[in-house]
């Protein structure tokens, strides 16, 4: 069933929707906006189609329509004069981002994007392209936007600048941390930017440059190949993986990786169960409410929802999800389209990944990450709740903040939250953090005035959370168990008696508390879900005095 030609339809029925709304360079189909200028944003959902539609074209596929209209877009674009030209770039631009689109085009599809072109119109190309060797760039995954350009011109046979390239690479190299892992540059974050960033666009130069670059690419694949080893661990057997910090809108992206390995050719595991993690996390997506009525991809997670985006969510930016199809570059005689969806391999029940600072706890085939989180100062829309939360599920999501002036707004599942004069406090940063064989350890301050160090300890039924309260004041603090879905057809039932717990057709999630107590179920705002629109939160809620409290929650979830 799942071969070429099914993935192919699949693409296309994505990339359809979308055609009516190309003007030239450009392609508007919303009216919310990000933090960077509205005209990067067309410019952005003109090109991320290209993550898709390159490994189609790469891989012998062909639609009319769609190659002119990215002939006459990149005209259009690169053209001084046009009425939809892109504008010239600054430092840190969002069109850097795009560019590496582009440049994918260019290396793997230049028959379609780039052959076709005029020699004026080429000199335009890559005089628009090259810009960016003259900017800066943000100093994270944003520096291989510019390997790529520099990449693609090398391919194409035009200028392009070696000593950027080897700086660029050296500055890649300084933030590889081992095991296969990177940090995301100054902010440090170790999230989805890792495979599908890091590791996608090494994987992209290997394929590229493997024959002329042969050392490099052999780093790329070597280090690839360790990352998988734990971090297929972030997925669970039935398709869905954890969702953890930023950028979740990109969906399918979060199996970018494996389809990269694919097209690269290289087994960390056999080649079954890569596609078959392949298959069952991009099967599991297209079963979701991700589309509007006409077809189009929205802003979310498993349904539309502004609440959880971060401010560089624009309009076309979830298509930079089709990163998903690198392996429809694949020739049609390739052993991936009629090998079987292999189920995941046996995975240790509890697997620390020191690089990541987290433990993955594995049971009935479902994973939780224990973390200690990323001491973050990205100030980039729901950062906290994105990378702060004590455990992390792909089977119950994670809930956002609307506000902090009540229990209910500020939805805190998996966390330790203050109550003062009003206001929900919760952790924002951590001050010292251990991730040891079994258990984690942070400490961390919600205010100033109370300290708090926390222990998770995971077990066979859940997660045990003991904390070292030392505050200056007398408050309330509620610990909360994970977020279960409340929907009018989940049915959901509760109850906060001897226990607080909640309970539907799929999950339960129950805390009870060694240290006293009053158990209370948070009713959370509506559609602060990442997966569910309403959901309940089961929690204790202790008081807290001046002076040194210690409380111990149990965490008992049925996944």
């Amino acid at each position: 069933m799942y071969d070429k030609q099914y993935f192919k339809n699949e693409l296309m029925d994505m990339l359809n929707p979308i055609a009516i709304f190309y003007d030239g360079g450009n392609v508007r189909f919303a009216k919310h906006s990000a933090w960077y200028e509205n005209a990067s944003a067309d410019m952005e959902a003109f090109a991320r189609p290209l993550w898709g539609l390159v490994p189609f074209w790469a891989g012998g596929g062909s639609d009319s329509r769609f190659e002119k209209l990215y002939i006459d877009g990149l005209i259009d674009g690169a053209g001084r004069n046009s009425k939809g030209f892109w504008g010239d770039c600054h430092d840190r631009d969002q069109r850097f981002v795009e560019m590496a689109s582009i440049a994918y085009g260019l290396i793997f599809a230049p028959d379609k994007i780039w052959e076709p072109l005029s020699d004026s119109e080429k000199d335009r190309l890559e005089k628009w392209l090259v810009s960016i060797n003259d900017k800066e760039v943000c100093d994270s995954n944003w520096i291989f936007f510019r390997i790529l350009v520099n990449t693609a011109m090398k391919k194409i046979g035009r200028a392009y600048s070696a000593e950027v390239m080897e700086k660029d690479f050296a500055r890649i190299d300084e933030f590889y941390l081992g095991g296969g892992w990177y940090k995301d540059g100054i902010h440090g974050q170790t999230d989805y930017y890792i495979p599908f960033a890091f590791h996608f666009y090494g994987l992209v130069y290997a394929i590229a440059m493997g024959g002329e670059d042969k050392e490099r690419a052999d780093k790329f694949k070597k280090r690839a190949c360790e990352f998988a080893k734990t971090f297929i661990y972030w997925f669970d057997e039935d398709g869905e993986a954890l969702p953890y910090g930023r950028s979740l809108t990109y969906r399918f992206a979060q199996t970018a990786f494996w389809s990269a390995c694919a097209a690269a050719d290289i087994r960390p595991f056999p080649l079954e169960v890569i596609k078959g993690i392949i298959v069952r996390n991009i099967e599991s997506w297209q079963s979701k409410d991700i589309f509007d009525n006409s077809g189009i991809l929205t802003v979310g997670y498993d349904y539309p929802n502004l609440v959880m985006a971060e401010h560089y969510n624009a309009h076309g930016s979830p298509y930079w999800g089709l990163k998903a199809y690198i392996f429809l570059m694949l020739p049609d005689e390739h052993e991936f389209w009629s090998c079987a969806a292999a189920p995941m391999p046996k995975l240790d029940a509890l697997k620390q990944i020191k690089e990541a600072q987290m433990i993955v706890s594995r049971r009935n085939g479902k994973s939780v990450a224990y973390v200690c989180g990323n001491n973050t100062y990205f100030d980039c829309g729901q950062i906290i709740p994105k990378y702060l939360k004590f455990a992390y599920s792909a089977h119950f999501g994670f809930n956002v903040m609307r506000s902090c002036i009540s229990a209910a707004e500020a939805a805190c599942d998996s966390m330790l939250t203050f109550e003062l004069d009003g206001m929900i406090m919760v952790r924002r940063h951590f001050t010292s953090c251990s991730v040891e064989d079994d258990r984690i350890i942070t400490e961390w301050s919600p205010f100033k005035g109370i300290d708090v160090k926390s222990t998770v300890i995971p077990t066979d039924y859940g997660h045990i959370r003991e904390h070292e309260i030392k505050s200056e004041y007398d408050c309330a603090a509620c610990d909360a168990g994970f977020a279960v879905a409340s929907r009018d057809s989940d049915n959901c039932v509760m109850g906060a008696e001897k226990s607080a717990y909640a309970e539907n057709s799929f999950q339960r999630c129950e805390v009870l508390s060694e240290t006293g107590g009053e158990y209370v179920i948070i009713p959370a705002s509506p559609n602060t879900n990442i997966k569910y629109q309403k959901t309940v939160i089961p929690a204790v809620r202790y008081e807290i005095k001046q002076g040194i409290t210690k409380i111990r929650t149990i965490i008992k979830d049925c996944i």
